[in-house]
Order: C-alpha cells, then structure tokens, then sequence
C-alpha cells in the first residue's frame, strides 16, 4: 500500500542534477530513444497526413465549418474525461507496453478510416465517431508517453530528450502538411489515411526492439478513486507543481488557440488565400523547431524558470502584434516568434514537472497536464471563434493575449519560486 501524502509537510522536489554534457543530441546517445525518436519522427508525419487529409475530406462532405469544429471537439472531450483515470493507469503498467496498444489502437483507427474512404461511403458522422475513438486512445497515450520519457534516457538526459521531442514533433508538423497537400492531389485522402496506417508499424517495431529494465511495480491495495484523489492532492501539496499546471492551462486557453481562427485571419484580415494560410503554418512551424534546437542546445540550464518567466511576458505581446497587423510578411515573422515562444514555453513547463515529479506519481501529474494543456484547449478555441465572429477577429485575439499575460503574471507572481526553476 502507497504511503499516505502527509497534509502538514510540503512535497519535497526530487533530486536533480543538471547535465554536464553540452551535445545538442545528448539523448540519442541511448539506443532506446534512438528507436522511439525514429519511429515517432516517422509515425507523426504520418498523424499530420491525416490530419490535414481529414479536415479536407471533412468540408468536402458539407462545407461545413460547424462540422470541422465538432470534429475537433469530439478528438478533444474525451481528453479531459478520461485522462486522470488513464494517469492513475500509466503509475501502475508498463508504459512501454501501454504505448504499444495506444499505437495499435491509432493504426486501427486509421486504416478504418481509409477503408471508408476507399469505398467511397465515408460520412461526417463516421469521421466524428472515430475522431472520438482516437480521443480515448490518445487520453491514455499522451501521459503514457511523457512519464516514459525517464526510462527511456533516465532524469541526467530528460530535459534534451524532451526538447529532441518538440525538434521531432515540430520538423513533423512541417513535412506532415507538405507532403499531405501534395498526396492529396496526386492519390487522394483514402491514400494518406492509409500511409498514417502503416506508419504506426515504426513505433510499434521500436517499442518491442527496446530493452527497457522493468519498474518495480507498486503493491496496490487502494481503490482506483483513492489513487486518483492521492494524485491530485500530491499535485495540490506543492506550489510549484500546481503552478506550472495552471501556467499551462492558461496558455493552452487563451495562448494558443488563435491557431483555430487562423484560416479566417489569414482571408479576413490579410487578404490572402490557401497559399499564404500554408506559408503562416509553416513560419510558425519553423519558429517552433528553432525554439526547441535552443533548448536542446542547454541554452537554458539553470535559467528555465527565468525563461518560462520571460516566454509569458512576450508571447502575449508577439501575439498582439500579429492580430492588429495587416500586413502579411509582418504577419510571417510575428508566427515564426509565436512558434518559438509556444515551444520554449511548452518544453519548458513539462521538462520542470517531469524534473520534479516522484515517478510514483508521474503518470497522475502528467495525466493532469495533459489535460490541462490539450482537454482545455476546445473550449477555448470555441471562445475564441465566438468572438471573433460577433466582436472581431483582431479585438478577440488581442484579448486573449491581455488574458494571457495577465492570468500568467498572477500565477508567477503568486509562487515567485518558479523563477528560480533550474
């Protein structure tokens, strides 16, 4: 049975020593993260396909945007539903195998989507339905994910190996898209739906080649609401790590979601097409791979706090200046700064909680994380649309900035430890 979280004595951080190595790559030096590094590089290109492949098939079937919003939101609710009793269930599993079912599980998604679509009897409801599935999927594999990071490349190689993340998840999200519009064109949705299929096969084969020691397994007397309440209370008990939760809630509701009107920005108030809403994508794109190539680099060892502190002081700032611009090649620049702060503010936040967590209760917090990061995140996205719809899409933008920065500043100002963050 668990020890019980002590009400009266604060949460003491775990030990943390700062690598001394200053390779930008230091994580690949583990051959386990050379096998998830790779598979995932290839696996996410292939979500992004998907993505992109799928938000067309969707406005295709009723040219409807009502309907992309449901989508969206339907892959995002059962996120915020079921993450917490996923996080309870990554403490207590084999993350490595977890993973491996939550890839499979994608895989299948995916090739079933491509069935539909090869048929030629795809609805929006099927689509929606299945977007809700991979939301199950993902509310297990997004925490599984984090708290296995550690038995990948252990805590001396965590931050870079979580930095090398964003690098892999960011290059993809700039392949991704190209390489979606121009398959698309050539052979079709079906055929992106089916290369996202077959890429899940990478992750899968460098899951299973790993050689991972087992963790200890916890003996487990208590009921699974117990063990979910001991989570949120170990979170409660310390400031830091409740602060950095709330940090990420705030950024994830009123920081990012201007992504979500972006396609009406771009026609609206720039005045320009396909073409330019890609270029916006990738400039941003771009911005986030160079803020992660920064953090792996150890520009920021010993000064996270300091830089998390500055990174909300300025995103919301950027952020401002691209929604009353008007002008496309400023707007170009302001998403490439906003790809940077969104990825140097998001590394750094996890790679705090990743450094501070007990890894008994890692998959709890980072399963409250998730949630807080992506469960959240619709709701402010339907905000966002609502007002830039009835008020403006500049005003509304520029409100969820003076939000952002002021909701952060509270937070900071309230635990002024985080500063101090190595």
């Amino acid at each position: 049975m668990e020890e019980p979280i002590s009400v009266e004595q604060p949460i003491e951080p775990i030990s943390y020593k700062p690598p001394t190595s200053g390779s930008t790559f230091a994580a690949l030096r583990h051959r386990n993260f050379q096998l998830y590094f790779g598979g995932q590089l290839i696996s996410n290109v292939g979500t992004w396909m998907q993505i992109i492949a799928q938000s067309w098939v969707v406005y295709q079937l009723g040219h409807s945007e009502a309907t992309l919003g449901w989508v969206a939101f339907a892959s995002a609710i059962p996120i915020l539903i079921i993450t917490p009793w996923a996080g309870v269930v990554v403490d207590h599993v084999s993350r490595r195998m977890l993973l491996v079912f939550t890839q499979a599980g994608a895989m299948l998604l995916a090739f079933i989507l491509a069935a539909l679509s090869f048929s030629g009897t795809v609805q929006a409801w099927h689509v929606i339905i299945l977007a809700a599935l991979l939301g199950v999927v993902n509310a297990f594999d997004a925490p599984g994910r984090q708290a296995f990071v550690p038995e990948m490349v252990g805590k001396e190689d965590m931050p870079n190996a979580i930095a090398l993340n964003s690098i892999m998840f960011n290059s993809a999200r700039v392949l991704g898209p190209a390489m979606a519009g121009l398959l698309l064109a050539i052979i079709g949705p079906a055929w992106c739906f089916t290369l996202n299929g077959i890429s899940f096969i990478a992750v899968i084969l460098g899951l299973l080649w790993m050689d991972i020691t087992p963790r200890a397994k916890p003996h487990i007397t208590d009921s699974p609401w117990k063990q979910l309440t001991d989570g949120v209370r170990y979170t409660l008990k310390s400031r830091e790590i409740s602060a950095l939760i709330l940090l990420a809630l705030v950024f994830s509701f009123f920081g990012i979601s201007y992504s979500t009107i972006l396609p009406a920005f771009v026609e609206k108030i720039l005045g320009q097409g396909a073409m330019a809403y890609g270029w916006i994508n990738a400039s941003s794109g771009l911005g986030a791979v160079t803020g992660a190539f920064l953090l792996a680099h150890r520009v920021s060892n010993g000064r996270r706090g300091k830089w998390m502190v500055w990174t909300n002081a300025i995103f919301p700032v950027i952020l401002a200046a691209f929604a009353i611009s008007s002008n496309y090649y400023l707007a170009l620049f302001f998403a490439f700064g906003l790809g940077v702060g969104f990825m140097i503010n998001f590394t750094i936040i996890n790679t705090l909680l990743q450094t501070r967590v007990e890894d008994s209760f890692r998959g709890r917090v980072m399963g409250l994380y998730t949630i807080t990061f992506f469960g959240f995140a619709p709701f402010g996205n339907l905000l966002l649309g609502y007002l830039g719809q009835n008020i403006g899409l500049s005003i509304s933008m520029a409100a969820f900035a003076l939000c952002s920065m002021l909701l952060a500043g509270v937070i900071i100002e309230k635990t002024p430890s985080l500063k101090l963050l190595p």
